[in-house]
């Protein structure tokens, strides 16, 4: 089961990098899932930072940043997976 969490604002090809806006929290070891026109893959958060500062968690209307492994493009929308 999923729910959507929020939906990515920029990305940034070195390092990988998506910004996310989120409508909900996020921790690190979240497994997100990440849906666009030519995107569509799962991953696990391994890190994440607000104003370039490591944080373990974010909450809604925060701007966090996220390693990605694939490219993503603004609009993409990001769910959480729930198991």
């Amino acid at each position: 089961m999923e729910k959507k969490i929020g939906e990515v604002t920029h990305y940034y090809p070195k390092p990988l990098a998506a910004v996310l806006k989120l409508e909900k929290k996020l921790e690190l070891g979240d497994r997100v899932h990440i849906v666009g026109a030519t995107t569509d893959f799962e991953e696990e958060v391994k890190s994440m930072q607000i104003d370039h500062q490591e944080v373990e968690s974010a909450k809604p209307k925060d701007d966090v940043a996220i390693l990605v492994k694939k490219r993503v493009r603004e609009g993409d929308e990001v769910y959480l997976v729930e198991s």
